[in-house]
């Protein structure tokens, strides 16, 4: 029975429950216990309950703390976040909106805006668990285990990184080659200063030592501090004399995580998936054509994430038996982390500021959106 009908049946038999004497009673609770499934007490305190009729819609427990217009509100907040999780969304939150009404894309009242201030990361959680489906796939890896220089290369762990200064990044080659990897395709060097959260992304014609290298060249000359160290996985594209001697000759730091190890560049590992998957997806490309189409996303895509995608840092990891506990601190999103770690001159500050005070979240997200559906246009039919 469901739980109206229950409260249906208790109403009718409710008043001659009470007024029965015991034995009576008795038989009316074998049968409405018989007939609903409750459990005796449960019953009994149900049919002892003052008459009346029960609103039948009423919501159990305590008050909504949030109206409809702020959960609203907060979908339209969260959706020009492109969908962050509650612990990375929820420090970001009251700027995230400032920003948005600075440039309209935003219309709420002050009880409205006060709602989502006071919101907490469990409350944002339950808001938008309805919204958070998607489907998920996995990309193939194009790895393969150089030989060469390797002793020459020094190896750094993933333990190595928690007193890592800005301008140290990660590096990584992520293969757009469908659901194979023969034959030519495009890739993505993804690269992530690991103190920061910086990202860059250049794509790439095929996996040459020429092309990888320049592009590590234009990611210096892009960032917006002083490259002193690169660390790679053991892969061939990156193991060889043409990055060993461009990094020598411009006294950067060249270090390598062990073969089969991604856990030693998990940094950038992770943005793989967060920025090259889920904006590139796992489609084939190898055109000219789609290569320009890709550094088209990048050129947007890496201001909203260095401006507009908060990121949390780990502090501290402590074990109890088989459980592991981990700390993290508030997110922030890299601009900000960039800005609080005094490396930048004032002309970069101002620079970098001018940049962000010029950027309307909403409407880089339509832009990637539009790049990206452009790109896809332009992927190998099988």
């Amino acid at each position: 029975m469901t739980r109206q009908s229950i409260e249906e049946y208790a109403e009718a038999v409710r008043e001659r429950y009470q007024a029965s004497k015991k034995a009576v009673k008795q038989k009316i609770l074998d049968e409405f216990v018989a007939a609903t499934g409750r459990h005796r007490k449960a019953a009994i305190r149900l049919l002892n309950k003052p008459g009346g009729k029960k609103a039948v819609n009423k919501r159990r427990g305590r008050p909504k703390g949030y109206s409809l217009e702020a959960v609203s509100a907060l979908r339209v907040v969260w959706e020009a976040s492109d969908r962050l999780c509650s612990k990375r969304f929820h420090p970001f939150l009251p700027e995230l909106v400032e920003v948005m009404k600075r440039y309209e894309e935003l219309v709420v009242t002050e009880e409205v805006e006060g709602e989502l201030r006071r919101m907490s990361a469990s409350t944002i959680d339950r808001a938008l668990r309805l919204y958070r489906t998607r489907p998920q796939r996995h990309g193939l890896s194009t790895t393969r285990p150089s030989r060469v220089l390797k002793s020459a290369i020094p190896l750094k762990t993933f333990g190595e990184w928690s007193d890592s200064e800005p301008g140290y990044i990660e590096i990584d080659l992520v293969a757009h080659c469908g659901d194979s990897t023969q034959g030519f395709y495009l890739n993505t060097l993804s690269a992530v200063d690991v103190a920061t959260g910086w990202y860059e992304a250049m794509a790439v014609w095929g996996k040459y030592q020429e092309h990888v290298t320049g592009a590590i060249h234009k990611i210096r000359n892009q960032i917006p501090m002083t490259l002193k160290g690169v660390h790679s996985d053991s892969g061939s594209e990156f193991i060889n004399q043409k990055l060993y001697g461009y990094c020598k000759s411009q006294n950067i730091e060249f270090t390598r995580s062990r073969s089969y190890k991604k856990n030693d560049n998990c940094h950038v590992e992770q943005k793989n998936w967060q920025v090259v998957r889920r904006i590139i997806g796992y489609d084939r490309f190898s055109s000219k054509e789609a290569l320009r189409a890709l550094d088209s996303v990048y050129t947007v895509a890496r201001l909203y994430i260095n401006f507009f995608q908060p990121v949390m840092k780990l502090v501290g990891k402590s074990r109890n038996g088989a459980r592991v506990h981990k700390v993290f601190d508030t997110a922030q999103t890299p601009y900000q982390r960039l800005l609080a770690s005094g490396v930048l001159t004032r002309e970069q500050r101002e620079a970098l500021s001018s940049i962000y005070g010029a950027l309307n979240p909403v409407k880089l997200l339509k832009q990637i959106e539009r790049e990206s559906m452009h790109l896809w246009s332009l992927a190998d039919k099988k």
